[in-house]
């Protein structure tokens, strides 16, 4: 699966996935964008985390402008809704990614790295949304992704104004989960994911799956919804390990 464009690497439970496209700072184009969403429509059968990161000092820089402008109103609507689709598979295709970021989060980078569930940036790391000083609109699930995290009055500044957040400022904002030196972010980011992947495989299900779409249900439908997912892992192999393991103190060990 591993192209020129989308380096794949496998270890254990945890695929590594890392944009190369240096010359664009990694920016998305066509023929990434669908290696991403063949990977995560077809992930292998071991793997269960996910590492995103890009390549020589940057994450993503967002949508290639280059094939942009060279498509119609209509092919606009269908290719922001095939990002839709691949940010789907990303948040709730049932595998944990994590983010490893520095340098360029811009635009179309950062509603990549909103649609993973553990984000980890460097000092280099900057966050933009510069759509609106460009004349266009977010059509890559930003209004969904970012705007739940900075919320709508925040999201609409960082657009108007084409604000820079950095790594400190992001983390306060909830952009970033983790803000760390400057080379450590995959290092930091293959710990988390291996501290990940030994959980038991429904409860990451679960997770992943229901905390999003409680969040868009009504409060009612919400805690009913929790009930069911709790009753569900309650009753497996794996919750009766966890037990065990914490009753005689030891490290649960988790079907694979």
């Amino acid at each position: 699966m591993s192209t020129d464009m989308l380096k794949i690497e496998v270890v254990d439970q945890v695929a590594t996935l890392t944009m190369n496209r240096p010359d664009k700072r990694n920016a998305m184009c066509e023929e990434l964008l669908e290696g991403i969403d063949a990977f995560f429509s077809n992930p292998p059968d071991e793997v269960r985390v996910v590492i995103l990161t890009g390549t020589e000092g940057h994450y993503c820089s967002g949508l290639d402008l280059s094939e942009h402008v060279h498509r119609s109103a209509e092919d606009n609507l269908y290719h922001s809704r095939s990002w839709h689709s691949v940010m789907e598979k990303i948040q709730l295709g049932g595998l944990a990614v994590v983010s490893a970021m520095y340098g360029a989060v811009i635009g179309g980078g950062l509603e990549l790295a909103a649609s993973t569930h553990v984000r980890i940036a460097e000092p280099s790391t900057i966050f933009q949304l510069p759509e609106g000083r460009r004349g266009i609109f977010v059509g890559g699930g930003a209004t969904a992704h970012v705007g739940r995290i900075l919320g709508a009055d925040r999201m609409t500044e960082m657009m108007l104004t084409g604000r820079k957040y950095n790594a400190a400022e992001a983390l306060a904002l909830g952009l970033t989960h983790y803000s760390v030196g400057e080379g450590e972010a995959l290092e930091f980011a293959q710990k988390l994911a291996g501290k990940i992947a030994r959980n038991a495989p429904l409860s990451n299900y679960l997770m992943i799956q229901s905390i999003a779409r409680i969040s868009d249900m009504s409060r009612s439908d919400g805690l009913f919804t929790e009930s069911l997912a709790a009753a569900l892992s309650q009753t497996t192999p794996d919750a009766q390990e966890g037990l065990k393991a914490f009753l005689e103190k030891r490290a649960p060990v988790f079907r694979k």
